[in-house]
This record gives structure tokens, C-alpha cells and sequence, in this order.
């Protein structure tokens, strides 16, 4: 039985306070009817005994404290699903926003997602091409796997965002069977436009589904916008059975969002004043990746996070690196140069690539081909400490060709154009041409057998 509760005992800010309130439960959907006979939403975020705190969607400016008519409606918060999905561009709580119509579901899901049993899981294995060299073959991005950006302010994520959003592909299956789960949030709203505009015009809008929180909606709405966005990938990829990709930008904006919801609540704060539960929340949407057994479709996350000052210890990078399988670090002063994507190398790791690439997966030289071209690039980077010190002229030979290595590297392999699609085979050749700058002797990360394969003396990357 529905019952409508008459009035309410506090505002505070986007909350409202309910006494003597029975039946209710966490995260239950709540109809909020104002003087005027319009209606919001909200959901209960907080209980006491009988007394309830709810979250109000839409703010609550015009609520009254005598007149205000609330509704429990008994259930969580629920997501409507459909193939229509696909296409489709929605705001941060799921409404449609692109003039198109609601959507006719075919099912109804809680956005919190029901959690996978571990012993289910499959080990993620085969991976997705991005078309971008410095992550193909250095950091591959695996399939089920979750794989941060770590960003900083003012940086070309968005930018790399759109280019994977575009690029990425699988190998062993159709087209038809991939597809992309778009979520941002707290974002600008010339930024959501450049989204929206990027998608269409590049065509791959039909296989995309956005979600789209913007700076000036309410804050509930940008916490609730990466819960949708996995609800709506969970179905594509375990009903459907679709290998999704999930990109959500910018988790920090998430983060900040929970931080002054919890402030609102009165809760204790933790570090930097973010509440004490920020490692759960964050693990609550990380580990909805995965791939499940007996299910033919995956999700695969990578979440975008810009570091506040380029600090890789606050909270937001520090806890995601906890949960995550690795991450890719952008690098400023690559960006300062014109490096795009400025990818940092050394930092940058993809913990389950071992197990999806080489034979098989993208080639039998790709493991090897990985780990020279770090070691030969952390060689680098002591070439130029030493530069700095005692001045390039004085180097050693060696050192000076790995100099030499070192601009052509970040030159014609981490930089490539926001639009050029590489396949992983041209990634690899053009590693292996690079690779040949070098002395034999220094490439000690490879067998002999594939430097007789591929190891070319005298070819210069152009």
C-alpha cells in the first residue's frame, strides 16, 4: 500500500527531513508533489529510526514545509532498458534528453547493479584495439579489464576520450557485437556539446550510448550518472551479449559530488574532506566490469580522472589505482610540447596484457617488443638527466643514440594524429623500425631469433 506523507520536518539544501515515516528503505525512490501540483524525485539517502532523509533530484526550491506531499514508491532507483538504447543520448538520471522520445523497456534494472559472485568471473583475455600505438602495444587494454586515464587540468583527455570512443575495435567478432557506453560527468556544456557534435559527425553515434551530466545540474543527478551508464552496460553485454566499452569522464567531478553530498549529510570526513567511504564507493562502480561464465558479451571500463596540481597522491587517483588493473598517466610537459596523446610511459601499465596479447591474440613479437621498448625509453630518460648535468656534447656515443631514440619515439610513435587509426600490426612495425636506431648489443629485452626477424640497421623513421 502507497502511503502520501503531509509535510516536512527540515530542508537542507537538496534535502528534506521525514518524521514518523514506516517501511521505507536505503535508496528507495521517493514522489515528492509540491503546492503547485508538480512533481520531483528524490530517493532516501539517509535513516534514523522513522525519520528518513531524502535527497531531492531536482533541488528544493518551492518545497513547503506544510503542504509538500511524498510518496514512497518501494522500490530502488531502476534504469529502462532496451536494444533502443543504442543511439540514444540521456541525461545524468536516465531521462532522454535528444528530442527523440522515451525509450519502451523491455526490462527494468536497479542502477546499484546486483553484484557478480567471484567464482563466475572470468579471467579477462583478448583485447581491444584503440588505434592508438602507445596504448596498443605498451599498456593493451583488455577486454572485462578496467583501466584509468589519470589526467590533470586543462589536458587533451576529453580529446583522447573521443578518439578511443571512435577507434576502438575487436578483432575476433563482428562490428555489430561492439559497442561504447559514453558517461560524463559535471561537464561543460560547450564540452557535452563537443561530445554529442564529435559522435555524430564521426558516425559512430549508432553505436554509442551517452549519458550527459552537466555542470549545473544537481549533484545527486552526477552521482547517479556512472551507476546508469554501467546499468545500461551490464544489460548490452550480458542480456545482449555485446562487448562494451564504458568510458566515464571525469571521476574526479564524481568524486567532488559525493564529497559535498556527504558534507550536506553531516558525515565525518576523511582525507582532503572526502567521506570516509570514497575507496568503497569507487570499488562499487570499478568492479562492475568483468566478463561472466556463460555469458557471451564483456564490460570493459576506462574511467578518466583529472589529478588536482597533477598530484597522482590525492585521494581520487591514489584509491582508483588500488582498485584498477593498472593505469595511463598523461604527461604535462609532453603536452606543453605538442605530443598528442601525451602518454607517460614509465608510469603507464596494463596489469592483465600479459595474458591477451602475443600469439594468437595480436602477434608472438609483442610481449618482447613491450618490454625493450621501456627499457630502452627508461634509458632515455637517464641519457637526458646526465645531458643536463654534464651537457649532451660530452655523452657517450650510446648515450647519444639513445637521445636520438628518444625524439624519434616520442615523435612518430607516442604522437600521432587526433584522427590517424593504427592497427596494431603497423604499431608494432613502427616499434621495431624505431628499435633499429639502436645498437644490436643494447637490445637486450629480445631473443635472437625475433632480432633476425625484425631488427633492421640503417632504417630511419621518417
Amino acid at each position: 500500500m502507497l502511503i502520501d506523507y503531509l509535510g516536512v520536518r527540515e530542508i537542507n539544501g537538496s534535502l528534506i527531513v521525514l518524521d514518523d515515516v514506516e517501511g521505507a528503505s536505503f535508496e528507495e525512490v521517493v514522489d515528492i508533489r509540491l503546492d503547485d501540483g508538480t512533481m520531483r524525485q528524490g530517493r532516501v539517502v539517509q535513516m534514523e529510526g522513522k525519520r528518513i532523509v531524502v535527497q531531492v533530484f531536482e533541488g528544493t526550491r518551492g518545497i513547503s514545509l506544510d503542504n509538500t506531499r511524498t510518496r514512497l514508491k518501494g522500490h530502488p532507483m531502476e534504469l529502462a532498458l532496451s536494444p533502443e538504447l543504442l543511439g540514444r543520448v540521456f541525461d545524468g538520471a536516465g531521462r532522454p534528453i535528444d528530442g527523440l522520445g522515451d525509450i519502451y523497456p523491455v526490462a527494468r534494472a536497479n542502477i546499484n547493479g546486483t553484484p557478480i559472485n567471484p567464482v563466475s568471473r572470468v579471467y579477462p583475455k583478448n583485447y581491444i584495439n584503440t588505434g592508438i600505438s602507445s596504448i596498443d602495444t605498451l599498456m593493451t587494454l583488455i577486454r572485462g579489464q578496467k583501466l584509468p586515464i589519470f589526467s590533470g587540468s586543462g589536458m587533451k583527455h576529453n580529446e583522447l576520450a573521443v578518439q578511443i570512443a571512435r577507434q576502438a575495435r575487436i578483432s575476433d567478432e563482428g562490428e555489430e557485437k561492439f559497442c561504447i557506453v559514453f558517461a560524463a560527468m559535471g561537464a561543460k556544456n560547450d564540452v557535452a556539446e563537443y561530445f554529442r557534435r564529435s559522435f555524430d559527425e564521426s558516425g559512430v553515434l549508432q553505436k554509442v550510448v551517452m549519458f550527459l551530466n552537466l555542470s549545473n545540474d544537481p549533484i545527486i543527478e552526477r552521482i547517479l550518472t556512472p551507476r546508469c551508464a554501467l546499468t545500461a552496460a551490464e544489460y548490452l553485454a550480458f542480456e545482449l551479449g555485446m562487448h562494451v566499452l564504458v568510458i566515464m569522464t571525469d571521476m574526479t567531478s564524481y568524486a567532488e559530488a559525493l564529497r559535498e553530498f556527504s558534507s550536506s549529510k553531516g558525515e565525518i570526513p576523511g582525507r582532503k574532506g572526502f567521506p570516509g567511504y570514497l575507496y568503497s564507493d569507487l570499488a562499487s562502480l570499478y568492479e562492475r566490469a568483468g566478463m561472466v561464465r556463460g555469458k557471451s558479451g564483456s564490460v570493459t571500463q576506462i574511467p578518466i580522472l583529472t589529478m588536482p596540481n597533477d598530484d597522482v597522491t590525492h585521494p581520487v587517483p591514489d584509491l582508483t589505482g588500488y582498485i584498477t588493473e593498472g593505469q595511463i598517466v598523461l604527461d604535462r610537459s609532453l603536452d606543453n610540447s605538442g605530443v598528442y596523446p601525451p602518454v607517460s610511459i614509465l608510469p603507464s601499465l596494463s596489469r592483465l596484457m600479459k595474458d591477451g596479447i602475443g600469439e594468437g591474440y595480436t602477434r608472438a613479437d609483442h610481449s618482447a617488443l613491450s618490454n625493450q621498448l621501456f627499457a630502452s625509453y627508461a634509458k632515455v630518460m637517464d641519457a637526458r638527466s646526465l645531458a643536463s648535468v654534464i651537457g649532451e656534447e660530452e655523452l657517450s656515443p650510446t648515450d647519444k643514440k639513445y637521445l636520438e631514440f628518444g625524439r624519434l619515439f616520442e615523435q612518430h610513435f607516442i604522437s600521432q594524429g587526433a584522427t590517424e587509426n593504427r592497427s596494431i600490426d603497423e604499431s608494432l612495425d613502427l616499434g621495431w623500425r624505431l628499435l633499429s636506431t639502436l645498437p644490436r648489443e643494447e637490445l637486450d629485452r629480445v631473443d635472437e631469433k625475433l632480432l633476425d626477424q625484425y631488427y633492421r640497421p640503417g632504417q630511419k623513421e621518417a
